[in-house]
């Protein structure tokens, strides 16, 4: 099991770790709620350094990029990100990834943790027929989230870019906790605000000090995965492995505002005719009415206990204090305010679908 540059760091702070895309990863420190509550009203700082990083760069890389990302590459301009997937040939998703673009012919791909071996083998494959260059530089990069929004005030000590001037989804690389070259970027997965801090790996437990030291007036904790996965979870934000994957379609996922097939040739006709024609199935967010908590798997119903779809996330939102989840179900009920119910260890509860975000932002 792989571990971060940070993982003594981890344990000299209690934390209870987890195996994760291949790392051992903190899940929490002082707890999920508390962790996840800081992170909404105040900040909180997160090890993200399991992500995959790739560099694609050269006159090809444009090229490359627009025929495997799902969505406009040519709209990116400098200083600016995007979020996409890589479609693949069967309708499905290859994963989910965020590009940014650091010079003319110089992307930033950031690829899911348990993907990076397979991304980058479909990367490569892809390639064969472009030429760009391409580094997978994934053990080599840190990469520290500080979320929420007290964040930008809190961090602006360490920096001499003005982080309540960078736009979202924008990035600025300058010296950031004494490192040079530290790409600062307004990006995240909370939907609290804030920056991520992409760094070299052996500069990890240097720069964390130096965060949570700037943090102190303003009540800074560490966040584990646990926290990270309520909170993208209350903004609706999909997770490769359970509401997307290999198979599942992106379209059914409500992921039509970063699909461009006329600009990707992968699977290009397929999408553009789920996304004129729509799906069976359709990614919902829902609010428990009864008590219970939603988990991956669980069976969703009507009104008669038939079975319309199926949970892939849920928990108990810390902040609005009862269970919300995700779930594929048929499209006549999906539908905000429609009323479904949720087998939850054999018993219906009720739930009704909801708008997403749950809350917000």
């Amino acid at each position: 099991m792989k571990k971060t540059t940070l993982y003594t760091t981890h344990l000299e702070l209690n934390a209870k770790m987890t195996s994760f895309g291949g790392y051992e990863m903190p899940v929490q420190y002082s707890g999920v709620t508390k962790e996840h509550l800081a992170v909404r009203s105040s900040v909180g700082v997160f090890d993200v350094s399991h992500m995959g990083e790739f560099y694609v760069s050269g006159n090809k890389s444009l090229a490359l990029l627009q025929y495997v990302c799902s969505n406009d590459i040519s709209k990116v301009i400098l200083g600016k990100a995007q979020y996409n997937y890589f479609p693949n040939k069967m309708g499905g998703i290859v994963d989910d990834l965020i590009v940014y673009r650091l010079e003319e012919e110089l992307y930033l791909l950031v690829v899911n943790a348990s993907n990076i071996e397979k991304d980058w083998e479909w990367l490569k494959e892809q390639n064969e027929i472009f030429g760009a260059t391409l580094e997978n530089k994934s053990e080599e990069i840190a990469l520290l989230a500080i979320q929420g929004p007290c964040a930008l005030k809190a961090m602006q000590k360490l920096t001499k870019v003005s982080l309540e001037s960078l736009p979202f989804y924008a990035h600025s690389t300058d010296t950031f906790a004494g490192i040079e070259n530290t790409l600062i970027a307004t990006t995240g997965y909370t939907g609290a605000g804030g920056i991520e801090i992409y760094i070299p790996a052996k500069e990890a437990p240097k720069v964390w000090k130096a965060i949570m030291e700037a943090g102190k007036n303003y009540n800074i904790i560490p966040v584990g995965l646990a926290a990270r996965d309520t909170l993208r979870l209350e903004m609706g934000y999909c997770l490769y492995g359970n509401e997307i994957n290999d198979t599942s379609s992106p379209i059914a996922a409500g992921l039509s505002w970063v699909t461009k097939p006329e600009t990707n040739p992968i699977n290009g006709k397929y999408l553009a005719e789920q996304k004129k024609n729509g799906t069976s199935l359709k990614l919902v967010g829902f609010e428990m009415n009864d008590r219970g908590i939603p988990r991956s798997g669980y069976s969703i119903i009507d009104s008669e206990g038939i079975i319309i779809g199926k949970v892939t996330s849920g928990t108990q939102s810390p902040l609005l204090k009862k269970g919300i989840g995700l779930g594929y179900i048929t499209k006549e009920f999906s539908s905000p305010g429609s009323n479904i119910g949720v087998l939850i260890r054999e018993k219906k509860c009720a739930a009704q679908v909801v708008n997403l975000p749950f809350i917000k932002p």
